[in-house]
């Protein structure tokens, strides 16, 4: 609902809807929920000259490591696994201490969420898509490359992650006490 000014036509101020709270949660749980097989099911499947091979995200940062690229296999492993993670946790930390008015820390809740939504374009799934894609290209040749249900799972999981950190509304963090 919008209060609007008779005379100028102007949008005088919306009314809050608590019912954003409950989407959040359910998106931040949907995305908890895929959060799991993308992270134990194959990205990326491959079969070249009878040799098979299936790697997941934690796989491709433990490879980096092993081959010495540690900058890179951290930001892996950070970027995705660590950081969806947190992602997640805390939309469902902001969902209950606001549904709860827990905490009087409102400052605080905010720029956590003001970080969360930060670091939302750092989700690795463009990246994950661009290495699917280049295998595909050029490998199409040599060896038969696939698309594992890791990255459905895990392009569910980026999806929901924004989602509900787009449908969390700030403002019902300092409107809580209010009738």
């Amino acid at each position: 609902m919008v209060a609007e000014c008779v005379r100028c036509e102007s949008f005088l101020g919306a009314r809050r809807d608590a019912g954003r709270l409950h989407l959040t949660a359910a998106l931040a749980l949907s995305a908890l929920a895929f959060y799991v097989p993308a992270n134990i099911y194959p990205i990326l499947r491959m079969s070249a000259y009878g040799a098979y091979s299936e790697s997941t995200v934690w796989d491709g940062s433990i490879s980096l490591v092993r081959q010495d690229e540690w900058f890179v296999g951290a930001v892996v492993f950070a970027a995705s696994i660590v950081v969806p993670l947190l992602k997640i946790l805390g939309l469902f930390f902001l969902v209950l201490a606001t549904r709860l008015g827990l905490g009087r820390r409102r400052r605080a809740q905010t720029h956590l969420f003001r970080i969360i939504d930060a670091i939302g374009p750092w989700a690795m799934l463009d990246v994950f898509l661009l290495a699917v894609l280049v295998a595909l290209v050029k490998l199409n040749d040599l060896a038969t490359v696939l698309p594992g249900p890791g990255l459905a799972a895990f392009t569910a999981m980026v999806v929901f992650t924004i989602l509900a950190s787009q449908s969390f509304d700030t403002r019902l963090i300092w409107e809580r006490d209010e009738p």
